[in-house]
């Protein structure tokens, strides 16, 4: 469920759409299109792959959401990965985030402190990475504080 959201930001690549199929079979989920979806090697066609998995997502019955309220989930799984280290800051350089219309205080927190781009970061923090970071971390902790915008398992 959480691949099926992502896919909808624009969050998951096609290459990795099989290795997500092939956890959902681990984890009990089962369809025609999910095996055939878990079977496709990654350099399939990526039109192949999409659709699979549009037809997986909805033999399972998911209901995928709307752009808006995936790319919400994306920005606070991006913020949860933060806070655990798994994402460095160069990683959160992206003006892909630039377009999205937060509705919270903590999702515009968040956001106001993402720099469009990596060369950014020393443009735009000069000498004072330090704090930075620690204004990201506190921003981070309290979007990912906040009720979960995203699937339910």
């Amino acid at each position: 469920m959480e691949a099926a959201w992502l896919y909808q930001a624009d969050q998951v690549s096609p290459e990795d759409l099989s290795r997500a199929a092939a956890q959902a079979l681990a984890g009990a989920m089962d369809t025609p299109a999910l095996r055939e979806l878990a079977g496709l090697p990654r350099h399939a066609d990526p039109r192949d792959i999409r659709d699979t998995f549009e037809q997986a997502v909805d033999e399972a019955g998911i209901v995928l959401p709307d752009r808006y309220l995936a790319r919400r989930f994306a920005l606070r799984r991006l913020a949860t990965r933060f806070t655990a280290g798994e994402v460095g800051l160069g990683e959160l350089a992206s003006d892909e985030w630039s377009d999205l219309e937060a509705e919270t205080a903590e999702e515009r927190a968040f956001l106001a402190l993402l720099p469009p781009c990596a060369c950014c970061i020393k443009y735009t923090l000069g000498l004072d990475e330090v704090a930075w970071k620690a204004q990201l971390r506190i921003a981070a902790r309290a979007l990912v504080s906040q009720p979960d915008v995203g699937p339910r398992f």
